[in-house]
């Protein structure tokens, strides 16, 4: 089994211990650091809400990134898919 490491990362001013494999702490903290810009970024925009209205709109940003990139990454895959059945087709008649 392998070797979980203990990490403290920091979202909106809370610390939270957890624990990770050593190759995924690189990844964790790029998104943790994504997040807590985030929220500034919507504090600066939305003054005067609380923390925990910050974070909810983090998360729904973040859940709504995750579904356009799924759903650009399944249009380019049918676009790829097309295109190499039209250059089957072109093939065919030369």
């Amino acid at each position: 089994m392998p070797e979980l490491i203990p990490v403290n990362i920091v979202i909106a001013d809370r610390t939270y211990r957890i624990k990770t494999l050593p190759k995924d702490e690189e990844v964790i903290r790029k998104t943790v650091k994504i997040i807590n810009d985030k929220v500034i970024e919507f504090k600066t925009q939305f003054a005067g809400k609380d923390m925990q209205d910050y974070i909810a709109m983090v998360i729904i940003w973040y859940a709504t990134q995750n579904v356009a990139d799924s759903n650009n990454t399944m249009a380019s895959q049918e676009l790829a898919e097309g295109l190499q059945k039209l250059e089957a087709q072109l093939s065919k008649v030369l």
